[in-house]
């Protein structure tokens, strides 16, 4: 059973080198903004592994662009040869942090069936 951990870069969070941020140059880090953006951080190709903020690209997704273009933006990424290997997770990343972005609709009101139903009818007309 693996391990779950919480490191910036770990698309999976699991413990093994491949997902892990700490042990590979080339990460794909997709986390919430303060501002309730999505943001894509990737290492720019001419920086060195030890810049943070300059060596890095950040590109951000605004929560109403849609599904479709966030997806874009994330393969696109694994489409220039960055890691293609961590496409299908980043795109599994970007779309549970999407689905728990949006608000979950009201519950419908059961039906009443049977005698409940029946209960209920006669109790309106009363």
């Amino acid at each position: 059973m693996a391990e779950s951990v919480l490191f910036k870069g770990n698309l999976m969070n699991l413990h093994s080198h491949k997902y892990s941020g700490l042990a590979n140059a080339k990460t794909i880090g997709i986390s919430h903004n303060k501002t309730g953006n999505l943001s894509v951080v990737t290492r720019k190709p001419s920086s060195h592994q030890h810049q943070y903020h300059t060596g890095r690209h950040h590109a951000t997704i605004r929560p109403g662009s849609g599904s479709r273009r966030s997806m874009g933006i994330v393969s696109g990424q694994s489409k220039r040869n960055y890691r293609p290997d961590l496409r299908r997770a980043a795109i599994a990343r970007t779309s549970a942090l999407l689905a728990s972005q949006k608000e979950k609709p009201d519950a419908h009101p059961k039906k009443l069936r049977g005698k409940k139903k029946a209960a209920a009818a006669a109790a309106a007309t009363a």
